[in-house]
């Protein structure tokens, strides 16, 4: 990745193959997540995708470190300066045995295009 780093708390909602898989069984329609993965990797920034579905929600598609893709329903406002500082907030936002994962994004992107 390029560029500063920035980190945010996001709550596993599936485990899926590929992030495809994963953006569209969090209802992003599947052309619109083979165009979101395709510019992921053209920006190098393929561990994390991120999409704003139609009434606001952002969502992210996370590689785990099993090599699986993570659909997560993503809370990137605030974005935190350090992996700390979203891991603390994470633990905040798990409950009831959910799971989840400390996204990473390059603070000089641009946000989510909604919808």
């Amino acid at each position: 990745m390029r560029g500063n780093l920035s980190y945010f708390p996001a709550v596993q909602c599936a485990l899926c193959d590929s992030p495809i898989d994963a953006l569209v069984a969090l209802c992003v329609p599947r052309d619109e997540a083979i165009e979101l993965v395709t510019a992921s990797w053209e920006a190098d920034h393929s561990a994390c995708v991120l999409a704003t579905l139609d009434g606001g929600r952002t969502v992210a598609a996370l590689r785990t470190e099993q090599g699986r893709w993570a659909a997560c329903n993503a809370f990137h406002e605030p974005v935190y300066a350090t992996r700390s500082d979203a891991e603390r907030a994470l633990k905040k936002l798990l409950k009831r045995g959910r799971r989840g994962h400390v996204g990473i994004i390059s603070t000089d992107e641009k946000k989510p295009a909604q919808d």
